[in-house]
């Protein structure tokens, strides 16, 4: 507990304030915007702000996570809820926003007791982009019509865009202008002057404005009554028929909620040497959760635009998070008010921004140039994201990184291990059939033996055997990577040696350290081979051959070309 805040220090500490004052300014207006993506009170979003900034920054390891509202986990929830037909802004929607935040919260806690933070790391990088690519789209998709003043179109993404176009030419010209002005202020302030807030520049003068044209009695849209004071707190009524409904929609955050928050957290503790305990910031993001739901408000993230806001102020611990805190806090007892003058064309503008830069152009553009294949995997998750909804995308982006990871496992890198003149040792082809001397193959598998890709390993084993130009009297194999061989894989192993030996050939072993010799024994693959051909290193390995053979045979070990691929 305390992790975040601790140690104190007075050096940091004045920065620290400075970071969450500068936070708080920014990420006000963000979050209000994200209300509008949910279909919540705006006055949630500011919830958002205060008491589970406060748990996280209690509970939670990471000294420069900040959490709050989150577009992704928004769209998630706002996705799955209007797919019941239920009316956002209604006593049973904000109730069941609340649910759904309690429930993740619940299963943040449930991870925790299992220490299931590793799951994390299985939504890979390539999906994350992919996802989040998506969910982007479909936000800054989705406020066209409040930034044109267009009204209908029915639910869908794709429905509302169809009517978007097709009744762009009845824009409301104000309310328009309204839109434009906002984008100008937001992007020419990063241009010319990158540190101002030009998000909150633009919500204060169009508050001004509002005021003082009195656009409450024109057709412009505006937010209205915006409840001010300290948010009720109270247990939110969540019977069982309501976690059932929720369930599919929480587990979507829960996944989304560990996996950027860890990735976030994770990169910051790397960077400036911290410690990194993600079983911890479980407890505290569950910690977050329940505040959220406590308070009247919504599932809340880690954010890693406002943990670079903190980071690029200057803020080194969460102590600039209670700062933010303080901030809002302000805010709801004295500044509401103003707030209903606040022209929806200007959240609507800000969260089209959010979209936009959510859209990650050069994150795709590096996929696409490093691995062409997992760039369609991208691209095929954020396309589901956009025309099938958050909910089925998070879904194909879970599968997809599964499917990815069984990808290298069922085919992993294989090689022919050989030395060049100077004794360094490389990795070539397969198809080369190279031996390190004569009648002796060292054989490379990258990875783990199971069930799905035992039948490679003894393909490509049977493989080098056929194209080998010599006799083959060893064949060893370079076990360094393979830490456990399941009980499938071990009776294959167990057939592939049978026929090795019927064929004269002796299988041999190299292993590194006694514990994953002790894991390998377990699995079977020890068992294997002769207690005379296990080895702790290529060299001993080479070595014990060359003992072995014939005292008339002669040693010559090509002096090959070397096309390194490893060591």
């Amino acid at each position: 507990m305390f992790d975040g805040l601790r140690p104190l220090s007075a050096v940091n500490l004045r920065a620290d304030f400075l970071a969450g004052i500068t936070l708080a300014v920014l990420a006000i207006p963000e979050v209000m915007g994200y209300t509008k993506i949910i279909g919540t009170p705006m006055i949630t979003g500011l919830y958002t702000l205060f008491l589970p900034v406060v748990a996280f920054a209690c509970f939670g390891a990471s000294r420069q996570l900040v959490v709050s509202a989150d577009s992704a986990t928004a769209a998630i929830v706002a996705a799955a809820l209007t797919a019941q037909s239920l009316t956002p802004n209604t006593p049973r929607y904000v109730e069941l926003t609340m649910s759904i935040a309690i429930v993740t919260a619940a299963m943040l806690f449930a991870a925790r007791v299992l220490r299931l933070g590793f799951m994390a790391d299985f939504l890979s990088r390539t999906v994350l982009v992919g996802f989040l690519t998506g969910v982007g789209v479909q936000v800054a998709l989705g406020e066209l019509p409040d930034m044109l003043g267009l009204s209908g179109g029915g639910p869908g993404l794709l429905r509302q865009l169809s009517f978007t176009i097709t009744h762009a030419q009845h824009a409301h010209l104000p309310t328009l202008a309204i839109s434009v002005a906002v984008l100008a202020i937001i992007l020419g302030g990063e241009r010319l002057a990158p540190r101002a807030p030009g998000a909150l520049i633009a919500v204060v003068g169009s508050i001004v404005a509002s005021a003082f044209w009195h656009w409450d009695r024109s057709a412009i849209a505006l937010v209205g009554a915006v409840p001010g004071g300290l948010p009720k707190v109270g247990i939110p009524p969540v019977g069982y028929s309501d976690i059932l409904l929720v369930l599919p929609v929480a587990f979507s955050c829960f996944v989304v909620v560990i996996a950027q928050s860890a990735a976030t957290s994770r990169a910051y503790s790397l960077r400036y040497g911290d410690r990194f305990d993600e079983n911890t910031d479980l407890i505290g993001l569950a910690a977050a959760n329940v505040a959220a739901a406590c308070t009247g408000a919504f599932v809340v993230n880690g954010s890693p635009t406002k943990t670079a806001i903190v980071d690029n102020a200057g803020g080194r611990s969460q102590w600039s998070h209670l700062t933010t805190a303080a901030v809002v806090l302000v805010v709801l007892l004295l500044l509401t008010r103003p707030l209903s003058l606040l022209p929806i064309a200007v959240l609507a503008s800000i969260v089209f921004l959010i979209g936009i830069r959510l859209i990650d152009v050069s994150g795709l553009r590096d996929i696409r140039s490093a691995k062409p294949r997992e760039f369609v995997v991208a691209l095929v998750t954020a396309a589901t994201v956009v025309v099938f909804g958050v909910e089925s995308g998070i879904i194909v982006a879970v599968l997809l990184s599964i499917v990815l990871h069984v990808r290298h496992s069922y085919r992993p890198h294989v090689a022919l291990l050989n030395r060049d003149p100077a004794g360094h040792w490389y990795l070539e082809d397969p198809a080369s059939g190279h031996m390190v001397a004569p009648g002796l193959v060292m054989f490379w598998f990258g990875a783990d033996l199971f069930f799905a890709n035992i039948g490679f390993f003894i393909a490509e084993v049977q493989q080098l055997i056929r194209r080998s130009p010599a006799t083959i009297r060893w064949l060893v194999v370079d076990a360094r990577a393979i830490t456990d061989v399941d009980f499938s894989a071990g009776r294959a192993l167990s057939e592939l040696q049978r026929d090795l030996a019927d064929n004269d050939i002796a299988l041999a072993l190299i292993v590194v350290s006694t514990q994953r010799r002790d894991q390998l024994e377990d699995s079977g693959l020890i068992d294997l081979a002769e207690a005379t051909r296990i080895f702790d290193s290529r060299e001993a390995c080479l070595a014990a051959y060359l003992a072995e053979r014939p005292a008339d045979e002669t040693v010559d070990i090509e002096n090959r070309p070397v096309t390194r691929e490893g060591p």
